[in-house]
C-alpha cells in the first residue's frame, strides 16, 4: 500500500486498522503485522488469510483512529539534526549529520568526516548519547572499530 504518513513506522504499535472502499462502510481488522516494502508498507490483517483474500483489498483506502495512533513527540524531529556536529564523548569531533533515514526498520545516521568519508550510525540511544540543543553538537558512543570501518581508504 501506498503510505501518505511521514513515515510507514505509523503502524508501529497499532492493533486495529479500518479498511474500506469509497462510498462503503470500513471494516475493522486487527492488524497482525506489517513490514516496509520498496516505498510502500505491506500490511498483515486478520481479515486476509492469503494473497488471493489479501488481492480483494486493494484500492482499500487504511483509517487509523486518531487516539491509537502514536502520540505525537515534542521533541526533536530528524530533520533538525541535520548539519549538526557530531563528537565522541571523548571529546573527538568525527563529522557532520548529513541525513537519517530508516532502513529495514532500523533509523541509521549518515555521518561525513573532514575526508568526505561517509560513516553509517544506527540511532539507538547505546550510541546516540546525547544530543545538546544549546551547544548544538551531538555527542555518541560507538562501538569500538565501528568508525574506522569507514575511514580506511
Amino acid at each position: 500500500m501506498e503510505v501518505y504518513a511521514d513515515s510507514p513506522f505509523i503502524f508501529e504499535g497499532l492493533k486495529r486498522i479500518y479498511l474500506q472502499f469509497p462510498g462503503k462502510n470500513a471494516r475493522a481488522c486487527v492488524l497482525s503485522a506489517w513490514r516496509p516494502h520498496q516505498d510502500r508498507a505491506l500490511i498483515f490483517v486478520d481479515r486476509c488469510q492469503g494473497r488471493d483474500q489479501a488481492e480483494a483489498w486493494r484500492g482499500a483506502e487504511v483509517w487509523a483512529r486518531a487516539r491509537d495512533l502514536p502520540g505525537l513527540d515534542d521533541g526533536p524531529i530528524p530533520e533538525d539534526v541535520l548539519g549538526l556536529p557530531v563528537f565522541l564523548v571523548s571529546g573527538e569531533e568525527v563529522g557532520i549529520v548529513g541525513d537519517i533515514q530508516d532502513v529495514a526498520g532500523q533509523e541509521l545516521w549518515f555521518i561525513y568526516d573532514a575526508q568526505e568519508n561517509e560513516i553509517l550510525i544506527p540511532g539507538v540511544d547505546d550510541i546516540i548519547v546525547n544530543i545538546d540543543w544549546e551547544q548544538k553538537r551531538i555527542l555518541i558512543n560507538p562501538p569500538p572499530g565501528l568508525l574506522e570501518l569507514y575511514q580506511q581508504k
